[in-house]
């Protein structure tokens, strides 16, 4: 029996399962796994990725929350099989015009062209325009953020635990925002800084935040860092525009001159310094006394010959 044979059995195998099978389970059931334990292990480890690259679903879960190494397998044929939409000729010429412009890096999209109808061969699809680097953790948060699984992960040095609100990209990088379980506050995480493979809780583990936007509109929240509460002091004259960049959730006080104080939280501090600066001498940031000597000495490092 070839590789290819087995794959497309294990696949056929965890389709059909009407339950989590557990690895011995699929040793039985799958033909072609070599009968010494060791080197199944690692074939059927090797076949696991090789699928997920191919962007099926594998996934895995407790069959015994009791018992830690009770590990079981199976692909949900929802997340499996294309529904078809419906889509109308001329919304499949669009769709194939988006892919062939655009092209995320290591995606199936060729494929899924192909069950909508779009296209009937690789050749057909013109190079793209542009492509958008993918990852190896694209795949699985992009199921984290759909079926509102938590994905635990390690990041600087941290085991975390994150209920995934969104993943956007900007300016090169991929971003997961979510609720950090240990924070227990709004996070962004860079997924190239990721430091292991994200592991998937079940589906429906949390409920998203009513009317929040699919990523953080602001740039001063766009970064990793740790978050900083910060106040901004904007006197009269440029009140008005501040207040409706960042929003009126975050005035803490009006002033009888017209100044506003502005509570602002900030993970990324070279936008913060851009935004202060963009008010010119009609802002102050009053505190926290760390992030005012951050921005007052960027200020003088500008002004020196």
């Amino acid at each position: 029996m070839t590789r290819l044979e087995r794959l497309i059995n294990l696949t056929a195998t965890l389709l059909e399962a009407d339950r989590l099978l557990s690895t011995e389970e699929l040793r039985r059931r799958v033909p072609g796994y070599p009968d010494e334990e060791t080197a199944f292990h690692r074939a059927f480890e090797r076949d696991k990725e090789t699928l997920r690259d191919m962007g099926v679903p594998v996934e895995i879960e407790l069959v015994d929350p009791l018992d830690p190494n009770s590990y079981g397998y199976r692909i949900p044929k929802e997340a499996y099989y294309l529904r078809d939409p419906g889509l109308a000729p001329d919304e499949l010429a669009a769709l194939r015009l988006a892919d062939s412009a655009v092209r995320l890096e290591g995606a199936r999209g060729v494929e899924a062209l192909w069950k909508l109808g779009g296209a009937t061969s690789e050749q057909e699809l013109t190079p793209p325009m542009a492509s958008l680097p993918g990852g190896e953790q694209l795949p699985a948060l992009f199921t984290a953020v759909g079926e509102r699984r938590t994905a635990t992960f390690r990041y600087h040095g941290e085991d975390r635990t994150v209920d995934p609100f969104d993943l956007s990209f900007r300016k090169g990088h991929w971003y997961l925002g979510g609720r950090d379980h240990t924070s227990d506050e709004r996070r962004t995480f860079r997924l190239d800084r990721l430091e292991s493979d994200a592991r998937l809780g079940p589906p429906g583990a949390f409920e998203r935040p009513a009317g929040r936007p699919a990523a953080p509109a602001l740039p001063w929240e766009w970064g990793d860092d740790e978050t900083i509460d910060a106040l901004l002091l904007v006197d009269a004259t440029q009140a008005g525009p501040a207040v409706e960049l960042v929003g009126s959730d975050a005035i803490r006080e009006r002033r009888d001159d017209g100044s506003v104080l502005l509570a602002v939280s900030v993970t990324n501090r070279p936008a913060f310094r851009s935004f202060v600066l963009g008010f010119l001498e009609h802002a102050e940031v009053l505190a926290p006394a760390d992030l005012r000597d951050d921005v007052v000495s960027w200020l003088r490092s500008m002004c020196r010959p």
